[in-house]
């Protein structure tokens, strides 16, 4: 087999008022514009009359009776128009019964937002890969997508540069969208691999119940391991970001070759990522 070139690069092709409501602009030009409505116009007015609900409600978010009594909707159509809202981002779930603005609208909302917070893990991915010498990557979530953010190119000769700053894939595939998927609420979990399902596939076979099976195995070790899947022959390690209050907000992680990472060493890549996250971010990002 011939040698390998140094500095070799593996690359992925991009994927690329609480109480009370009222309807949005574009809610009431649609209105005004169109008297006698079609299904699809009725639809999306009340999605967004749910959307505009839920925005009013703030951090504390809304249960499934308050939208239904707020926009005058059964309970069954509620749920099926949060769950086009969720499988988009727009609205996500905050414990068990409440919806609040998903990170989508988070990113609207603060549009330097994705620029922040790669500023602030930059160092914590330059200190990962000065320990380890392979290059570290960092994702954030946008529904059911992964979207990396920054990355760090490490010291060793062979780099494996899965991802690029603006790849987009389904969240999960990597070692980085596997810890951030892992650390979600299991109702999220299960609705982001059902919006995926479909392209799964695509990614070294990967199907629904493997990426299940991967999230329970992630959830106890507490970092995630995943290879053969979104590049073949490179094996990656990931680690979920929190908040300061405790939210997953991004994923980390390290890839190489399988042959660089025995069990051995993907442990004391998944410490040196746990040693300079509290070192850095004592407080969550």
């Amino acid at each position: 087999m011939p040698a390998r070139s140094a500095n070799q690069n593996v690359r992925l092709p991009d994927v690329s008022a609480k109480g009370k409501a009222t309807l949005s602009p574009l809610a009431d030009a649609a209105d005004a514009a169109q008297p006698t409505e079609d299904g699809g116009s009725r639809t999306l007015r009340r999605g967004l009359q749910l959307l505009d609900a839920v925005l009013a409600s703030g951090r504390e978010g809304l249960r499934v009776v308050d939208l239904c009594r707020i926009a005058a909707l059964e309970r069954a159509t509620v749920y099926r128009l949060l769950a086009t809202l969720m499988e988009s981002g727009y609205v996500a779930q905050r414990g068990r019964f409440r919806y609040v603005a998903g990170p989508r609208l988070s990113a609207l909302a603060q549009p330097h937002a994705t620029d922040g917070l790669a500023a602030r893990l930059q160092p914590v991915l330059a200190r990962v890969s000065a320990a380890c010498g392979d290059a570290a990557f960092a994702v954030v979530r946008e529904g059911a997508i992964s979207h990396c953010i920054a990355r760090h190119v490490g010291t060793h000769p062979v780099q494996i540069l899965v991802i690029q700053v603006g790849t987009r894939q389904p969240l999960g595939v990597g070692a980085a969208g596997l810890a951030l998927l892992a650390a979600l609420p299991q109702d999220d979990v299960a609705q982001c691999i059902a919006a995926n399902a479909a392209a799964l596939g695509h990614y070294g076979g990967m199907t629904p119940e493997r990426m299940t099976i991967l999230v329970r195995a992630t959830r106890e070790r507490g970092w995630s391991v995943i290879g053969n899947h979104a590049t073949s022959g490179v094996l990656a390690v990931g680690m979920a970001v929190h908040s300061a209050d405790s939210e997953p907000v991004a994923g980390i992680s390290v890839a190489s070759t399988l042959a660089r990472m025995p069990r051995e060493r993907q442990q004391l890549i998944a410490r040196a990522m746990r040693e300079s996250l509290a070192a850095l971010l004592p407080k969550g990002l």
